[in-house]
């Protein structure tokens, strides 16, 4: 452990970085709009479940729950309290599937974990239900690779700080992994660590960041986490 404990620190969010889940959430998100095609176009029923998704995050967080939650008071608002109570069981059963969904791990990450967790501390910080962001990990096979599990309900250079400092990790000496610029990256480049950006081929609208971040020598973006292993190699 003293050797891995001079290394830097690795970070990794959890959905859409090792494993696929935005697109559950896409493909759930596609049978919402047909669902109410006959009140309203595509983009209107985006527009509105986005509104509502935001407006609720504060009391239901992230996750699927919270995203069922927020698909029915959307339902009900775009129909007029049209909906039935049939419809209303067909996205809550959709919720349901989501829960259920098997984890499916990205392209190279088995692999990738198993070799960096030989010289580095390996840590998860990601954010969402807690039960199933638990359920995911238990079911990924991964979790013999990290060495801390935190499942945040935000973010925010405030908890990533908080996290540092009771894992008794150095900023400069800490690198996180993410699909996300705004909540894996952006933050912790506030902090001083190094941020390392795997895009995901579908983005959540609330995530979107405008502009890449500046921060020569702490911002990489790869295009696969296979890449990361010599991305960290030449930190060192």
């Amino acid at each position: 452990m003293a050797a891995r404990e001079r290394e830097f620190v690795i970070g990794f969010d959890a959905d859409d970085t090792l494993w696929h889940n935005e697109s559950i959430f896409e493909a759930t998100h596609e049978g919402f709009r047909a669902l109410l095609a006959q009140y309203h176009d595509a983009a209107t029923v985006d527009r509105t479940l986005l509104a509502t998704e935001m407006r609720n995050l504060e009391l239901y967080g992230y996750g699927v729950k919270g995203f069922t939650l927020s698909t029915i008071e959307t339902a009900i608002e775009l129909t007029a309290g049209k909906i039935s109570a049939d419809e209303i069981m067909q996205i809550i059963g959709r919720g349901q599937e989501m829960l259920a969904h098997p984890v499916e791990l990205l392209e190279g990450v088995a692999e990738t974990l198993s070799d960096l967790a030989q010289r580095h501390r390996l840590i998860v910080i990601t954010k969402g239900d807690l039960r199933d962001q638990e359920r995911k990990l238990a079911k990924s096979g991964l979790i013999e690779h990290f060495d801390h599990i935190e499942i945040i309900s935000e973010k925010d250079e405030a908890a990533y700080a908080k996290i540092l400092r009771r894992q008794s990790i150095e900023p400069g000496r800490f690198v996180m992994v993410g699909n996300s610029l705004k909540s894996d990256i952006l933050p912790v480049l506030g902090l001083g660590g190094v941020g390392v950006h795997i895009p995901y081929h579908v983005t959540w609208a609330a995530e979107h960041v405008e502009h890449v971040p500046l921060a020569a020598g702490r911002f990489y973006r790869l295009g696969t986490v296979r890449e990361l292993g010599e991305v960290v190699r030449a930190l060192r």
